[in-house]
């Protein structure tokens, strides 16, 4: 394979899109369902950012707005390309949950390991970012964690229904 092919089919940091891919990753990004995956995932965030009130709404709702105006379908790719690492980030704790019986109910339980989990996959992958990006996500950073917390059962739902 030459290098200009090589390139287009690995991202930024020479990672391929697969690599160290896990049982639940496997799961939800097997052909004919990691579309829909990322779909579910696209509105379940579009929901969470439309649904946050308060001082700090006004900040994520137009941050996440400069975001998706970079390019449009920006959401959707980042979405694709970070799935595999987000469910390999979450794969321990949806594990631990299927031994115990209710993986989802057991991810909720653990909402802050799995906010801590999916925010470090994005603490080292936004450095990738354009300029805007990285500078909206720095702002945005010190309350992502109890934004994300909060998605985490619907999160849950939404994993459940997509792995078998």
């Amino acid at each position: 394979m030459d290098r200009e092919h090589q390139a287009k089919q690995n991202p930024p940091g020479g990672e391929s899109p697969n690599s160290g891919i896990g049982p639940l990753a496997s799961a939800l990004t097997m052909p004919g369902r990691k579309e829909s995956v990322v779909a579910d995932c696209v509105v379940l965030i579009d929901e969470e950012v439309a649904s946050k009130r308060g001082l700090s709404a006004m900040a994520i709702k137009t941050g996440y707005k400069l975001v998706k105006g970079v390019k449009p379908g920006f959401v959707e790719r980042v979405t694709e390309w970070l799935l595999p690492r987000f469910a390999d980030a979450l794969d321990p704790i949806w594990q631990q949950g299927c031994q115990m019986g209710d993986p989802k109910e057991h991810l909720r339980c653990r909402s802050n390991e799995a906010a801590e989990a999916l925010l470090g996959v994005t603490d080292t992958r936004i450095e990738m970012a354009n300029a805007p990006v990285r500078s909206t996500y720095s702002r945005l950073r010190g309350s992502a964690k109890d934004h994300v917390e909060a998605a985490i059962p619907r999160l849950a739902l939404l994993i459940d229904k997509h792995v078998d």
